[in-house]
């Protein structure tokens, strides 16, 4: 059973690449040319012929994990399969009754959880909801037994010195191949994992300098994509916790005794949860279970949101029930959904990797981005006229923010192709494929282009030369007029936002949010094109300015245009020459004040002006919920 989530429409991504039944062992030569060739993801075998006095390393493939189940009472039978060593595997063949031979994995592909769950608490916490944004960690296992072991057999005794290890990743797969290989070290590896989990002190310092790399990687990322607050929460967390959760449930008599497991069965699925383990350990089914229990009991969540890959989501339904049959789960009282996603493809429409066939890390993808970004400013001509400075802050805003939005403009529950030149989104592989969208072109439904048009925006306001006092008044005094049809087109797709929050709030699908923003700045050029904000003398057509300004922040504060439920929100207007306060809000910018001269402007059209700003603080809040940094000037 492959639980990947995967569309089965999708012919090309399967090939029958020979018979290798009747015995897998003397047949392992022919196998490791045909993957030299081909270099398959995931191989299924059946028929292996393999027996317990073959050992996995007689049969193991470079680069691969294996997983086998052989036939016990008789020759012939077995099933095998083998899954790159890139993949995140989760075993869960022991929930198959003993007897047949059937192999039940669950591969984690590269995803985007981060950006989604971030917006998802962005919007949630922009309406007002208090927001626990928790990193489930898998910190805790098998994994962590490996690296301590190859740990302790490359630098011996460190003491409490730092591990000397700056690639986790490598080092990892180091560990992996001598588990897959050596027969002795994997015996090691799971000694190490009781050690752990019984606390042992030696270990616990070494799992702690494991984590530690990897926290510093995770915090990097994060900074970057201007993620905070979030907690990181592994599994060892909950190891305790599991212990209580399992006598809890033994003395509720839910617990069945299935060939020395204890297994929780639900009424919606024929698939039980594995509690305890024959030999007394616990699973991710424990860990998962004992996650929402305290999710409920200690924090006293309402709603609990899962943000995981669409290939999780059985199992998730199997979670929800069983925690309901439980009770500590009340669906009247707390809700518990999965926000699933689809799968990130390459533009060969496989799994997302590089040329060179490795997995892409994803701070090689935001340095690409923020090259490419810089190449296409100087082909714009802007490195003429920015600072080095604001050529840099411009670049990291178009890649963070394009690679953001390739995640969050589609729909979430299908696989889309992502590049950098274009990005094809797909339904299913027998319907169409829908335009391209090239993701830093600076036309189109593109991040790139959205930016763009708000810093537009902006510097039409600025065109005013009106002091932010001056500003102030005029939203104060100013009285809107609506009557060219684009003025009042502009007007109603700015009142629209409450509406698309509201149902974004429960769908949670941001394609919905992305479209309204793209609208939003489609209708507002048909308003710009149509309608004069600033008239200029016909004969010069000038406007030279000359600014200076303070540090000192002065936002006003508006409430114009917005239905009534959503006036208890502020929104800050921003103006002069702004920079990001870390202490603004979601609305708006905390900006210095300026004073600037222009000259040869014949008329200010005040109600037009204030309809701009209404429409750059509209988009910023847009932007803000995404996720994405804005800029004054590009």
């Amino acid at each position: 059973l492959l639980d990947l989530g995967l569309d089965i429409n999708h012919r090309e991504e399967f090939y029958e690449i020979g018979n290798f039944s009747d015995s897998l062992f003397s047949k392992l030569d022919e196998l490791r040319i045909q993957v030299a060739v081909l270099s398959p993801d995931i191989i299924a075998i059946k028929e292996t012929w393999l027996s317990q006095n073959i050992s996995d390393c007689e049969v193991a493939l470079s680069g691969y994990q294996l997983f086998r189940r052989d036939r016990t009472q008789r020759q012939g039978g077995g099933v095998a399969m083998y899954v790159k060593s890139n993949f995140t595997v989760c075993e869960m063949t022991e929930k198959i009754s003993n007897g047949i031979e059937a192999i039940w994995l669950k591969i984690k592909t590269r995803g985007s959880s981060t950006i989604i769950g971030e917006s998802v608490s962005r919007l949630l916490a922009f309406l007002g909801h208090d927001i626990l944004k928790l990193n489930h960690l898998g910190d805790w296992g098998t994994q962590f037994g490996m690296l301590i072991a190859h740990l302790h057999d490359t630098f011996k005794d460190l003491g409490d010195q730092p591990l000397p290890v700056s690639d986790l990743q490598t080092f990892y797969k180091a560990s992996k191949k001598r588990f897959d290989e050596d027969e002795e070290f994997k015996k090691r590896a799971y000694e190490a994992v009781v050690k752990l989990q019984a606390h042992d002190p030696l270990y616990i310092r070494d799992w702690n300098k494991i984590c530690d790399i990897s926290k510093r990687e995770f915090n990097e990322i994060y900074r970057r994509m201007d993620i905070k607050d979030l907690v990181p929460r592994g599994e060892s967390f909950y190891q305790s916790r599991m212990e209580s959760l399992v006598a809890a449930l033994q003395s509720k008599n839910l617990l069945e005794n299935d060939d020395g497991r204890q297994i929780l069965r639900t009424d919606n699925s024929q698939v039980p949860l594995i509690i305890v383990k024959s030999d007394g350990g616990f699973t991710y089914d424990t860990s998962d279970l004992t996650a929402i229990r305290q999710r409920i009991q200690e924090e006293g969540a309402d709603r609990i949101i899962y943000v995981v890959d669409s290939g999780q989501s059985m199992h998730f339904n199997i979670l929800f029930a069983a925690a309901e049959k439980c009770g500590f789960l009340e669906p009247h009282r707390v809700t518990a959904e999965h926000i699933g996603f689809g799968l990130v493809l390459g533009e060969d429409k496989k799994k997302f990797k590089t040329r060179s066939g490795k997995t892409v890390k994803l701070i090689d993808l935001l340095n690409e981005g923020i090259e490419r970004s810089l190449n296409k400013l100087k082909e714009k001509g802007r490195d003429k006229e920015l600072t080095p400075e604001e050529q840099q802050t411009a670049a990291e805003a178009v890649a963070y923010g394009c690679i953001k939005y390739a995640d969050l403009s589609h729909n979430r529950n299908n696989d889309y192709i992502f590049s950098f030149d274009k990005v094809r989104h797909r339904v299913l592989a027998s319907l169409p494929t829908l335009p391209v969208i090239r993701m830093l072109d600076d036309r189109g439904n593109t991040a790139a282009y959205l930016l763009y048009a708000y810093t537009r925006i902006r510097s039409i306001v600025r065109k005013t030369g009106w002091s932010p006092e001056k500003l102030e008044a005029v939203r104060k005094s100013a009285h809107v007029v609506l009557n060219h049809p684009s003025e009042l087109k502009l007007a109603k797709t700015l009142c629209r936002l409450p509406e698309v929050l509201y149902r974004l709030q429960t769908e949670l699908l941001f394609h919905k949010l992305c479209d309204y923003l793209y609208e939003v700045s489609c209708v507002f050029t048909e308003f710009y094109d149509s309608c004069y904000c600033i008239e200029q003398d016909r004969k010069t057509g000038k406007c030279l300015p000359s600014f200076s300004s303070s540090s000192s922040p002065s936002p006003c504060f508006c409430s114009f245009l917005f239905p009534r439920f959503l006036l208890s929100y502020t929104f800050i207007l921003a103006h002069g020459e702004g920079r990001v306060d870390e202490g603004a809000n979601f609305a708006g910018l905390a900006v210095p004040k300026c004073r600037a001269v222009w000259s040869d402007i014949v008329k200010i059209d005040e109600s037009r002006i204030i309809l701009c700003e209404a429409t750059a603080t509209i988009m910023k809040c847009c932007f803000d919920i995404l996720g994405i940094r804005t800029v004054e000037k590009m």
